[in-house]
């Protein structure tokens, strides 16, 4: 039955609420197919959920396809060509104005020169036209003769002595903002603080990087250096967002030179060769050393190639060096993302995917379902169905309880169908278990009084009223269920071939229901778990859930398997001792003393040596019934000559009914006549 909560309607309560018995449900389907309870924890975290209302709570992946999807978006809107494109229209506007201010003061000294009037004389204004037509001239054929690459461009443009004093202008914030990309390919925060980068603002740069390059050399020869006193001297470069320590500082000096990087190494080559000349033309010897010591240093103690990235830009909208090294920024944050998703895959918890950045990249939303995400395991651990011991996480006992009671109900799904009485109930006894018929009561019964049938027989016995005076003979009792104690061994094939042909998960489904129904409504009996492939091994009972079959093992030892389980239950003091052979081939390995042999086809040794272990179980009273999961003459005719030894049953069955079959025949002969 499903629960149902109910609270007043704020606008928030659609969302998806983890419930453990849901959880529970998904979990044991992985446990049965792969028997790795970490592996089944990962499953709920990637495969998606959806609870008894429908609402879906998205999976690791679906998260990873959401951040890859808005990375796409983002490189499919920018060309980073533009960066270029940028800095050639403004050298292009540059040139366009000087040219029209030329134009223009030449214009203006031929106005003069022909005006009657003025404080000068004819002769001096014809002079000063002469001298501004042959400055005119000579600044219009250096701009002509002006190479055609930016980086030449630029180069030429320092030395060039400006006409026109808002082009002046222009080419001065031109350059300025040149230094700050070249020095923001280092470290953008310290940059960042600067209004101009005239010489003293260039000479405080080169300051910082000295006092960071010493820090630097000190952390690489095994110092610690006092990183307090740097920032008592150097703090204000760095904004309301200051670093805590070097370690930090060296995190983001290296971030951002990776940015830069990245930038560059998304250009196209031609466009990658322009900008790097433009950056290097544009700082002097003196702060191009600092910078590369840096960088150097950095490199050694924290190496970037994992940072460093080619984005294959293919979109239309422009894009400035700034907003692009910020869009670096953000592409590398999502990359560190990315990550951080994948890798929690493999771990125990999702502790290690960074909270801010599925904010800051994947909105609120995608930060709350993580949130969700992260609360199976605590919702698993609340219910006490698993917890976290030594390392790892391992099922409780309640948790075991709980897919066996999975398991069982999977398994009767379809007998609730056919059979609407439940099972047969055919026995009466003493001291037994009670059913819910009564009888009057006689000497030598249980007094497990049915108050009420009792109190109604006097009734209508004597037509009393109220107080009544009740009889022996009025007494009614509940009947009792005799039901024998009973030893099971269950012998589960792990060979290669029951997962090959399908037939292990229904294995060990069975298994695991089997040890629920016993637990919980026989629990006076026995049961072991026997596995074999080569040689049988017990199996404990609480780690039936982890159980897999033995990789790269094709053989099949029964020889073994019931000489174990024989040996187990010689040590059961009770009339009723059986094994339950669940197997899909014949036997093909048997030991000889403490040699094993194996040969397939089997050999006829080995059906012997087998044989002859059954008839020792049936000579101590042990029945051997087989569930056999696959058919065949050869190994008809074997299952046939064991059944015959042992006079226990045999059912052929398949993988879909190999359940049913199996706990209803443990159920129908679990009470004897009495």
């Amino acid at each position: 039955m499903g629960t149902f909560r109910y609270s007043e309607w704020d606008g928030t309560q659609d969302i998806f609420e983890p419930e453990a018995d849901s959880l529970m449900s998904e979990l044991e389907r992985s446990l049965m197919n792969h028997g790795d309870l970490s592996y089944a924890l990962r499953q709920l975290q990637r495969g998606g959920l959806q609870d008894s209302q429908g609402r879906r709570l998205p999976s690791i992946q679906d998260l990873l396809q959401r951040l890859r999807q808005r990375r796409e978006q983002q490189l499919d809107k920018y060309n980073l060509g533009s960066v270029m494109k940028d800095i050639q229209a403004k050298l292009d506007n540059i040139l366009k104005t000087e040219r029209t201010g030329i134009e223009r003061r030449r214009n203006d000294a031929r106005d003069k020169a022909k005006s009657p009037t003025g404080d000068l004389p004819q002769d001096v204004r014809e002079r000063l036209l002469k001298t501004m037509e042959e400055m005119a001239a000579e600044h219009l054929a250096k701009l002509d003769a002006l190479p055609k690459d930016p980086g030449g461009l630029i180069r030429e443009l320092s030395q060039y002595d400006f006409m026109d004093e808002d082009a002046r202008r222009q080419f001065e914030e031109l350059m300025d903002m040149l230094k700050k990309h070249a020095l923001q390919s280092y470290a953008r925060d310290l940059v960042n603080q600067f209004q101009n980068m005239d010489p003293g603002a260039m000479a405080s740069v080169r300051n910082l990087l000295e006092a960071i390059n010493q820090m630097l050399e000190q952390r690489l020869r095994g110092e610690e250096p006092d990183f307090a006193k740097f920032m008592e001297q150097f703090g204000d470069f760095f904004g309301p967002n200051p670093p805590q320590d070097l370690d930090e500082l060296i995190e983001r000096l290296q971030d951002q030179i990776a940015q830069a990087r990245s930038l560059l190494d998304s250009l196209s080559p031609e466009d990658r060769r322009q900008l790097e000349e433009i950056m290097d033309s544009m700082m002097d010897e003196a702060t191009k050393m600092e910078l590369a010591k840096m960088a150097n240093a950095l490199e050694q103690l924290l190496p970037s190639d994992d940072l460093r990235k080619q984005y294959p830009f293919r979109g239309r909208e422009t894009i400035s060096y700034d907003e692009a090294l910020k869009l670096m920024e953000k592409l590398q944050k999502m990359d560190e993302l990315e990550e951080q998703l994948k890798d929690s895959q493999y771990s125990r918890s999702l502790e290690t995917v960074n909270d801010k950045l599925v904010k800051e990249l994947m909105g609120n939303e995608s930060a709350e379902e993580l949130e969700r995400l992260r609360s199976i395991n605590k919702v698993l651990e609340d219910a006490g169905y698993i917890r976290y011991k030594d390392g790892q996480y391992e099922l409780t006992p309640r948790g075991m309880r709980k897919i066996g009671q999975r398991a069982l109900e999977d398994i009767f799904a379809q007998l609730r169908k056919d059979r609407s009485d439940g099972h047969r109930l055919i026995t009466r006894g003493i001291g037994g278990e009670r059913v819910e018929e009564t009888k009057r009561f006689e000497f030598g019964d249980d007094f497990d009084l049915h108050l009420q049938r009792s109190i109604m027989n006097t009734l209508q016995r004597s037509g009393q009223r109220p107080p009544v005076r009740m009889r022996v003979d009025d007494f009614e009792v509940y009947r009792t269920e005799a039901a024998a104690r009973s030893a099971t061994v269950l012998m589960l094939d792990l060979s290669l071939s029951m997962p090959m042909r399908g037939n292990f998960q229904a294995a060990k489904k069975v298994a695991v229901a089997l040890d629920n129904l016993i637990r919980t409504q026989y629990p006076k009996d026995s049961l072991y778990i026997v596995g074999f492939s080569s040689y049988a091994r017990r199996i404990k009972k609480e780690t039936l859930a982890m159980m897999n079959w033995d990789e790269f093992d094709p053989y099949t030892n029964m020889q073994h398997g019931f000489f174990l389980a024989r040996q187990i239950l010689a040590k059961e003091q009770c009339s009723n001792r059986q094994i339950i052979l669940i197997s899909d081939g014949e036997p093909t390995a048997h030991f000889e003393g403490e040699q094993i042999y194996f040969q397939y086809p089997p050999s006829m040794r080995t059906l012997q040596i087998t044989l002859r272990e059954v008839r020792r179980c049936t000579q101590t009273g042990i029945t051997i019934n087989t569930f056999m999961l696959e058919s065949g003459r050869f190994l008809g005719a074997f299952i046939t000559q064991m059944a015959r030894i042992n006079k226990g049953r045999v059912f052929f069955t398949n993988a879909d009914s190999l359940g049913q079959y199996l706990l209803v025949d443990y159920i129908d002969h679990k009470h004897k006549r009495v």
